[in-house]
């Protein structure tokens, strides 16, 4: 009878002394192979559709407006409503994503993107044009749900060169963007251009049967045996070996869970787990608790700082490239008295679109030496001074060469603290609201890049190029110091 009772009080203490391992500790044991290198090459085609579709912006307006005779302001519409859908998507696709899971934000969010991409190339007038490309924001507004599941399989010890890597895929599509339209439009025309921009995103849906669902996702709902298989799925991929023991569930320190689950819960083996109180909170409280969480005192400065940071970054980024294609034109027109007259040679157009779009390489370069030896914040404020930097000469009228220059190096640093950024929030976020706090902070940023068309496009066709570089120089400092004042610095850190 006594040694019956023995062995039962043994038993808590024989699965409290069971070996466990985290999903971090799996992942950094099994390091960055083949299986991370899939899971990039589709998260990366996700990123080329979506800046293949913002590049567009640049070259689909001017046309539009002389095909349907449209003023300058009606013309800085057609990008404003893109990003007004983008910002309703990304939150939309954030919440998505973590309720239901990465893998269907991934899918629903690239056919939406696809479909009303090759609908809009068959708009009838410049009103369905709009609604359509509106529509195409809101799928496009789902692509940062392709960084948040590819980081999610990232280790720790490499997280930052990873992302930069990622984003060369930016990179790659804006210059591909580039290159199709300096192809298509010259024998085509702009209709063409939107149909066979919204190809690579309709590329993804073949694919999607074998992508894996996020373990980091299936940790947080409680499905243990799920995240094992995958994580069994990468070990035999990359022909690395799982840590000894049963994966546990790492808390979220970050966030104030209403229900915590006792030790011992963790402990034990998957099978005898019963526990399901501690579930996404996206998942059991709605969006609301969600972003009650993003609110709450540990997460609030961080989660302000860069709704703010992520405004500013998009304001200046997407208006660079906008100001590529207007400075020129407005140059010219201002120069000569005239108002919104055509540019005598669309070639320059692309050249200068094509060689500022590679600035982002170097830009890339630098951001990833510096990100992971500088540190997350001060990689961003830096790159953001530098910005301002190469901005200011254009307070006053350049050569097209000059301006050329100035753009090339402003676009580097743009995109450079913008990548750190797309870093830095998912690291900042604990996994149960990862995707819906990286979701809102990417919608806020789409007000910026409604707001950018005004002063890229309104303010340079009405000859008011100082003032509009003022704003940008103004924006960028103010965003460079947002990033001095971000509580806490991610480098090296698990993402739990």
């Amino acid at each position: 009878m006594t040694t019956s009772f023995d062995t039962r009080l043994a038993e808590p203490t024989a699965t409290a002394n069971m070996e466990t391992f985290s999903t971090d500790d799996a992942l950094a044991a099994m390091g960055f192979g083949k299986f991370q290198a899939l899971v990039l090459a589709y998260a990366g085609m996700g990123w080329v559709a979506e800046a293949m579709e913002l590049m567009l912006l640049s070259f689909v307006g001017p046309l539009v407006r002389e095909e349907w005779n449209v003023s300058a302001q009606d013309e800085s519409l057609l990008s404003s409503v893109v990003f007004v859908g983008m910002l309703i998507g990304a939150c939309s696709w954030g919440y998505i994503s973590d309720k239901y899971g990465r893998r269907t934000g991934l899918l629903y969010s690239a056919l939406f993107t696809s479909g009303m991409g090759f609908l809009s190339a068959l708009s009838p007038n410049y009103l369905c044009l709009m609604a359509l490309r509106f529509l195409v924001g809101v799928g496009v507004g789902g692509g940062h749900v392709f960084s948040s599941w590819f980081l999610e399989f990232v280790p720790a010890q490499n997280r930052g060169t990873w992302m930069i890597v990622f984003s060369f895929f930016w990179t790659i599509g804006t210059i591909l963007e580039a290159s199709l339209a300096w192809v298509v439009l010259s024998t085509l025309s702009w209709r063409w251009l939107l149909a066979l921009t919204a190809l690579p995103c309709f590329l993804l849906l073949p694919f999607f049967g074998i992508t894996p669902e996020s373990p980091r996702y299936l940790c947080v709902q409680n499905r243990m045996s799920d995240a094992t298989l995958v994580l069994e799925r990468i070990a035999r991929t990359n022909q690395a070996a799982l840590p000894p023991g049963t994966l546990r569930y790492q808390q979220d320190s970050e966030v104030d869970h209403s229900a915590l689950t006792c030790e011992i819960d963790h402990l034990l083996p998957v099978g005898e787990k019963e526990c399901a109180d501690d579930n996404s909170i996206s998942s059991k409280s709605g969006s609301a608790a969600a972003l009650r969480s993003l609110l709450s005192r540990k997460l609030r400065r961080s989660t302000l700082l860069l709704w703010f940071a992520f405004y500013a970054s998009s304001f200046a980024y997407y208006g660079l490239v906008l100001l590529t294609s207007q400075l020129s034109d407005a140059n010219s027109s201002c120069a000569s008295g005239l108002r919104y007259v055509k540019s005598e040679a669309d070639a320059n157009l692309y050249k200068d679109t094509f060689i500022t779009s590679f600035a982002e390489f170097p830009g890339l370069v630098v951001s990833a030496i510096l990100v992971d030896w500088f540190g997350r914040k001060a990689t961003m404020w830096c790159l953001l001074f530098a910005c301002c930097g190469f901005l200011g000469p254009l307070v006053l009228h350049q050569s097209e060469l000059w301006t050329t220059g100035v753009l090339f190096g402003a676009r580097g640093c743009a995109i450079g603290s913008f990548t750190v950024l797309c870093l830095y929030a998912p690291e900042v976020y604990p996994t149960s609201v990862r995707s819906t706090g990286v979701g809102i902070a990417t919608a806020i940023g789409r007000i910026g890049g409604i707001v950018c068309p005004l002063v890229a496009v309104g303010m340079l066709r009405s000859c008011h190029q100082m003032e509009a570089i003022v704003v940008f120089e103004v924006v960028l400092c103010l965003a460079a110091i947002a990033c001095m004042l971000f509580p806490v610095e991610t480098k090296g850190r698990d993402m739990n």
